[in-house]
């Protein structure tokens, strides 16, 4: 069993720019970035070329005053420039922070001016316009680069600029950071207050990198990494982004398709066929729900494949842990050839080898659904204090969060939180002393924040975030999450929050999932504004199917903690949001300032 002090002692003293130069030599020729020109054409860069851009970053940075320990803020969408200002940053012995796309000009001036970033980067206009509204308040920085600087003043250093200088010794400046050196700062999301800066150092990406690695090469049949597609389209101020979209492939070479626009994920995926796939369960959940949206126009067909993947989701749990009797392998090599192949092809997913959600719980019936066409869907946990990762199993178990990671410990506390430790933990939280020695204790145990159990075979399940257990009027402690989950599985539904907080029953607010409302709205003749989402919404027949559907969905549950009432809305949650953090978990303070007369409505008498 490889323990925290094995993957110490492997990762001999290096540093992350010394990582990417070894990286350099294995598989400099190998294309590694890749994004669409303005002709909507596929062009790339191989890792030769991304170490020569950030050679010619480090001369510029350094020109501009970057040195040791410095912070330089960026605001830049997932686009190919990021990867070489991200390592040219680190190469200088400084500390990249990457913040949201969204941040408005009150959150900039709140973030830098916690981090003290001297440069910022910014990606264009529209964002200099929100750095240039909080200007006067943010003294520490001292120079703003543009990437895309037409008409750019002559106080704006322009990325063409730095990007034509001399390229400097990489080797030599490799040396520039020690592996205790914060290697960038990842800021919560802030729904239980302000956002706290996450420090994470060099040691603690590297120790993540090993661990990772081992756990993905011994569980499954990839050895090398190097060439394997990755999808990158989640910001990368989100820590799960940041280690998969670009750590890996600083370290391992993988083939990262820039995606800056979310609402072209889909599409991307299509094309460029990822190996390694990751998504949040809403990105799993329109997947499905557009699927079974598009079957139902045939219910022969809708039906013939249900039967199919029903048969298939035993089997499959066999072919898993190796059971599976030749008979079995060949009824779902039939079923797959026959209609699972054609599915998977259709939404990209057919080549990936790693498919992994995280950030929230995902419907188990959802991950079942997935591994039974064939599409190696596991679930992963972790959060930004632990450099992303916890707990990840390729041996999915629907309803847990796979074992702990190689080299992490885990265990539970007497009050039923999950307890951490290893060399992904964080160092702390930028200039909150205090708030860090809540979370790290004398032992080093990260205390995360979120009640789970530990089952006979390691696997660990996540029952709710300590913080957000919904006490009844009657005082019973109620997980909503997973509540939640089983509301998204009444096949209208798409988005649910519970509430219930010093209430006699818990109730939900509902949201309507698009492709499914509109494939109901076609099979039964709605049109026009009365097809709309937000028509639907109050369509009796449409909430009457949803609220058929929640006896069903409440089955498991018992009666004080299952859901009593619904309200059904119309409108869509979108990411990044006062209703959801960019990433598409519930800011259920938002969530029940916005619907404050819709929640009193389900309690009225």
């Amino acid at each position: 069993m490889t323990t925290s002090a094995d993957l110490y002692e492997r990762m001999a003293g290096r540093n992350l720019p010394q990582r990417f130069l070894e990286n350099v030599e294995r598989n400099g020729s190998v294309e590694v970035v890749n994004w669409k020109n303005s002709a909507g054409d596929w062009v790339s860069r191989t890792l030769d070329e991304l170490a020569d851009d950030a050679a010619r970053l480090v001369t510029s940075l350094q020109d501009l005053g970057v040195g040791k320990g410095d912070k330089v803020v960026m605001m830049i969408r997932n686009r190919q420039e990021f990867h070489a200002i991200d390592l040219a940053v680190l190469f200088c012995g400084a500390t990249p922070v990457s913040i949201y796309n969204s941040s408005a000009p009150d959150q900039i001036q709140y973030l830098i001016n916690d981090c003290g970033a001297s440069v910022a980067i910014l990606e264009d206009d529209a964002f200099l316009r929100r750095f240039e509204a909080v200007r006067e308040k943010i003294p520490t920085i001292e120079h703003i680069v543009l990437i895309e600087s037409d008409g750019a003043g002559d106080d704006i250093v322009k990325y063409s600029d730095m990007i034509a200088a001399e390229p400097a010794e990489l080797a030599t400046a490799a040396a520039n950071s020690e592996l205790s050196d914060i290697a960038t700062i990842i800021y919560t999301s802030g729904t239980t207050g302000p956002p706290k800066g996450v420090m994470l150092s060099h040691s603690n990406v590297a120790w993540t990198l090993e661990s990772v690695g081992e756990s993905m090469r011994t569980q499954t049949d990839i050895d090398d990494f190097a060439g394997k597609r990755h999808v990158s389209y989640l910001p990368m101020a989100h820590v799960m982004e940041r280690l998969l979209g670009h750590y890996y492939m600083v370290d391992f070479a993988t083939k990262v398709y820039c995606c800056p626009d979310t609402a072209q994920m889909p599409a991307v995926v299509r094309e460029t066929k990822p190996n390694v796939f990751i998504g949040v369960p809403r990105v799993w959940e329109k997947m499905y729900a557009g699927v079974n949206a598009a079957l139902s126009a045939d219910p022969e067909k809708e039906k013939q494949f249900a039967d199919g993947v029903a048969a298939a989701i035993p089997i499959m749990e066999k072919m898993t842990d190796g059971t599976a009797t030749d008979e079995e392998i060949a009824t779902w090599n039939f079923l797959d050839e026959v209609g699972f192949k054609t599915v998977r092809g259709l939404i990209g997913l057919d080549e990936v080898e790693i498919g992994i959600s995280g950030a929230a719980p995902i419907p188990a019936e959802i991950l079942e659904w997935f591994r039974a066409i064939g599409v190696p869907l596991s679930e992963g946990y972790g959060m930004s204090e632990t450099t992303a990762v916890l707990s990840w199993s390729a041996a999915a178990k629907p309803g847990f969060v796979g074992r702990a990671a190689a080299g992490v410990e885990m265990k539970i506390a007497e009050d039923g939180e999950v307890l951490a430790r290893g060399g992904n933990m964080f160092e702390g939280y930028l200039g909150l002393p205090d708030k860090t020695a809540e979370t790290i204790d004398d032992e080093g145990w990260v205390h995360t924040g979120d009640i789970g159990v530990i089952d006979d075979d390691g696997y660990l399940k996540i029952v709710d975030r300590k913080k957000e257990l919904i006490i009844t009027a009657g005082g019973k402690n109620i997980s909503p999450a997973n509540l939640e989950a089983a509301l998204k599985m009444i096949p209208l539904v798409g988005q649910a929050c519970a509430v219930g907080e010093q209430k006699p029953f818990v109730a939900a607010l509902v949201g309507l999932d698009p492709d499914a409302s509109a494939a109901w709205a076609a099979e039964h003749g709605l049109e026009g504004d009365d097809a709309t989402m937000e028509a639907m919404a109050q369509n009796p027949e449409v909430v009457a199917e949803v609220e058929a559907g929640l006896a069903e969905a409440m089955a498991d549950f018992n009666g004080a903690e299952s859901v009593k009432k619904i309200k059904v809305l119309g409108a869509e949650w979108m990411p990044d949001t006062e209703l959801l953090t960019p990433t598409s978990k519930l800011k259920r303070r938002g969530i029940l300032a916005t619907f404050a007369d819709e929640i009193d409505a389900l309690y009225a008498k």
